[in-house]
């Protein structure tokens, strides 16, 4: 089930989790080529991990500018994904609004534990409550070497 459809505005812009909105040719190009957490990542895959996210898109006058996802089961667990803003338009506290909108789906208010990972960002996520794992021993890892 997926939840309603929600825009936001702020000036000329929006964010929206309409799927159908987004333009998988930014997305798949940012995090391919720009990332450097998806780099190299086929399209296909990036395709397919949105249909099984929350996506949040970033618009200036309906061109994408910005992205986020969230993997969730909507109660116990969300990670944040695959944020970003495209670097012509950073500066402008975007990156945070994209953050608020996402922290303030209706739909996400009963998480219990958020995750995410990031090599670059520790300060701002903190600003949202994200603190280093206070329990690091109790996770594990699989990557799998074959993937992309």
């Amino acid at each position: 089930m997926q939840p309603e459809i929600l825009e936001f505005h702020k000036g000329g812009y929006t964010i929206s989790t309409d799927p159908a909105r987004l333009d998988m040719e930014v997305i798949h190009d940012f995090l391919s080529n720009r990332s450097y957490w998806a780099k190299g990542i086929p399209r296909h895959l990036v395709k397919k991990a949105i249909e099984h996210s929350l996506p949040f898109g970033l618009y200036h006058q309906g061109q994408q500018i910005g992205f986020a996802r969230v993997l969730t089961d909507y109660e116990r667990f969300a990670y944040l994904m695959d944020v970003f803003v495209l670097e012509e338009f950073r500066g402008q506290g975007l990156g945070k609004w994209l953050l608020e909108c996402v922290f303030g789906h209706p739909e996400l208010q009963d998480v219990r534990r958020w995750m995410l990972a990031t090599w670059d960002a520790h300060r701002l996520y903190a600003q949202y409550g994200f603190t280093p794992l206070a329990h690091p021993d109790r996770l594990m890892e699989k990557v799998s070497k074959e993937s992309y």
